[in-house]
């Protein structure tokens, strides 16, 4: 059985998941490495919302973020991620 633990933290990371709105940064990501204002301008949203969404992606270790000079960028924080993303974009695509 799993543990308590494991079990909670699987539950967030599918809590977080579970928002459309991280779902396409997640997709937008995916593709390459983001500033928050670059992602502001492809989702068509403001600044602030994106970097609320960024921020509870990062409490969740789904990115990960590097600062260059005055700009923040994102990326997807590692394979696993890549893999889990990857994994539910193929189930709803199966015929």
């Amino acid at each position: 059985m799993l543990s308590e633990k494991e079990i909670n933290n699987m539950s967030e990371i599918f809590k977080v998941l579970g928002d459309p709105t991280r779902i396409k940064i997640l997709y937008a990501l995916e593709q390459e490495e983001l500033c928050v204002c670059d992602l502001a301008i492809s989702l068509n949203m403001k600044v602030s919302a994106v970097s609320h969404q960024l921020r509870l992606l990062k409490k969740a270790s789904l990115v990960k973020s590097n600062r260059s000079g005055k700009y923040v960028y994102y990326q997807i924080d590692d394979e696993h991620v890549e893999a889990l993303f990857s994994r539910a974009l193929e189930h709803v695509q199966h015929d």
